[in-house]
């Protein structure tokens, strides 16, 4: 029987520690596992640009198909957006708090092995623009949407695709529908894709651990729990605070009743790591125990698991903070600005894509001028963390479900009196 990935991952990582300790002396085994982490982090990045273009064109032409545009659909898509944001700001707030970049007050680059030149990376995120949050606005609008893909400009990027997607959403039937078949197509290929450069992972994180471990010992391990440490406690923040505060103050529902009925579901989506895997059982606790009528969960729960992604919006951030603090950067309120505003576009972008915060994050570190190298390292501890964050993202779906439920004035969620906002 095939191991699954995340066993492979494993595995790899513990052969990575022992190898690193064993030949790390080799100049050409070192040279070796280079070439071969290079390979992998540049395949990573060869995914960045067809399929965020693909998976904005493919979401938003479907929401138009599906009606999405309309009262249920500016609900849902609102309150996606807003505990989006509000996921990105906990994890930007944990990020800043713990610092797990930071090491004795150190920048932790030489422990976790990266070889970037610290004085080089500064001047590239100040190139390009990331100190100045006007300038951050102003690179939103590309003048070459090619040459912003070409030269790494992923927020100019995004922007056109999300314009191009909206004027593609509103051409006439027979126009549309080519459309939709089209990037469909784009972004089942793409998909393909992504799962075949992730079977290449076990021995992308063999190859980049093991120079970490043979150039650095064992002392990336003490950045990487505090990095670990900072997402976890951004994720149990958002899950036990934020989200009940926003069910008991725009549902008008007892803020814990949620996790009580949604228990069967988180426990399967922490155990799969996957939203749309889990999607029945989210169906049926939602229906069965939250007393949501199908006419709601029907249509928000299937968008959410595609699109409503709090827990990996929260790692996108913290995982990008994390690397330029270990890089000893420290990001002006412009350049947070774009990692907020490109985890929130991003973790919509990419949803439902195998691994897809890696390749969110290689997005935002691209775009403020940070090596990709980092990426390895984090993809050592990701599963755990996948396992976490993927909990939230279904109590997020679920949270949304009920919210516009509620505020569509329903009867019955929770057995609490409708809210009357009918139009």
């Amino acid at each position: 029987m095939k191991l699954a990935l995340h066993w492979q991952i494993l595995i790899a990582l513990i052969l990575a520690v022992l190898a690193g300790t064993l030949l790390g002396e080799s100049a050409t085994f070192l040279k070796v596992c280079g070439m071969v982490g290079t390979l992998f982090l540049n395949a990573l990045k060869m995914l960045i640009v067809p399929l965020i273009l693909a998976a904005l064109m493919n979401g938003l032409i479907g929401g138009a198909e599906q009606g999405g545009l309309g009262r249920l659909g500016a609900l849902t898509f609102g309150f996606y957006v807003g505990t989006g944001l509000i996921a990105i700001l906990t994890g930007l707030f944990w990020a800043n708090l713990l610092t797990p970049g930071v090491i004795d007050g150190q920048p932790a680059a030489p422990l976790l092995g990266l070889s970037g030149d610290a004085g080089a990376i500064v001047a590239q995120v100040q190139e390009k623009g990331a100190q100045d949050l006007w300038a951050v606005l102003v690179r939103m609008v590309p003048t070459n949407p090619v040459a912003a893909a070409a030269n790494g400009d992923m927020l100019g990027l995004v922007t056109f695709g999300l314009l191009f997607g909206w004027a593609l959403s509103q051409l006439p039937g027979e126009l549309r529908s080519t459309q939709a078949a089209f990037w469909k197509g784009v972004y089942e290929a793409m998909t393909r894709l992504t799962a075949l450069v992730m079977h290449g992972a076990p021995i992308g994180v063999f190859a980049i651990v093991t120079g970490t471990v043979a150039k650095t010992g064992m002392s990336a391990l003490q950045p990487l729990l505090l990095f670990m440490l900072a997402v976890v406690a951004g994720l149990l923040t958002h899950a036990l605070i934020a989200l009940p505060l926003v069910l008991k103050l725009v549902a008008r529902v007892p803020p814990f009743a949620l996790h009580r009925a949604m228990a069967p579901a988180l426990l399967t989506a922490f155990s799969t790591s996957s939203s749309n895997a889990t999607l029945p059982l989210t169906m049926d606790c939602i229906e069965n125990k939250a007393k949501v009528p199908r006419r709601v969960s029907g249509f928000v729960l299937p968008i959410g698991a595609n699109i409503n992604t709090d827990g990996s919006a929260l790692y996108e951030c913290v995982a990008a903070i994390f690397i330029a603090q270990a890089y000893g950067l420290d990001l002006s309120f412009g350049a947070q600005f774009t990692v907020v505003a490109l985890a929130l576009v991003t973790a919509v972008g990419v949803a439902g894509i195998p691994s897809a915060s890696l390749v969110a994050i290689a997005v935002i570190l691209s775009a403020i001028g940070l090596p990709l190298e980092g990426v390895g390292l984090i993809l050592a501890v990701d599963r755990v963390l996948d396992m976490c964050r993927t909990a939230l993202n279904v109590l997020g779906d679920s949270a949304a479900t009920v919210s516009v439920a509620r505020l569509s004035g329903e009867d019955g969620v929770f057995d609490q009196p409708a809210l009357k906002l009918r139009s």
